[in-house]
């Protein structure tokens, strides 16, 4: 897997401070992307050992609040098999910090078994995600009003809750 971008105090892509990485790869290629040069596999630098330990010192402040996927696209299979030991080790070394995710994918994309995305590190990558920013862009539905998205069709999905409750609920800020 290659990264283009890692971002230390990112506060536009979830709640509080964030760190965020932007991964490499995406095959949904939506109109009016504004990462277009992250749909290569092979941009930007590779994922290493030291790209890891990096942002695990990176995750380590009290005032970071967690961890953001970008992309590209981390539900890309081959992305998943690289990040989902990657956020294993961040749930285990952070448990208090959250973890959020972006996908062109939707949820029900993700959770079936034939669908392109769904591999076998899908459901326990998942696990990892406490949110789920789904769905593809669509220009036609842009709205600069939204609050961590940027088009209407875009969810933002409570991964906990979600869990819980066996059906999809939606993120709540205050809930």
């Amino acid at each position: 897997m290659h990264y283009g971008e890692i971002k230390n105090c990112d506060i536009a892509n979830g709640i509080g401070v964030r760190v965020t990485l932007f991964v490499s790869g995406c095959t949904n290629h939506c109109e009016h992307c504004f990462q277009p040069q992250t749909w290569d596999f092979a941009y930007g630098r590779p994922f290493t050992q030291d790209t890891e330990t990096k942002l695990l010192t990176l995750l380590r402040p009290e005032y970071i609040n967690g961890l953001t996927l970008l992309g590209g696209e981390p539900f890309e299979p081959a992305n998943q098999r690289v990040l989902l030991p990657f956020l294993q080790k961040v749930r285990a070394w952070y448990p208090q910090k959250t973890i959020w995710a972006f996908s062109g994918f939707t949820l029900e994309e993700l959770w079936t078994p034939d669908s392109y995305a769904h591999c076998e590190a899908t459901a326990p990558m998942l696990e990892q995600v406490d949110v789920l920013v789904d769905g593809r862009f669509i220009q036609e539905q842009k709205d600069l009003s939204l609050r961590f998205r940027g088009s209407r069709n875009q969810r933002l999905i409570d991964m906990n809750r979600s869990r819980q409750e066996k059906k999809i609920v939606l993120w709540e800020e205050n809930g």
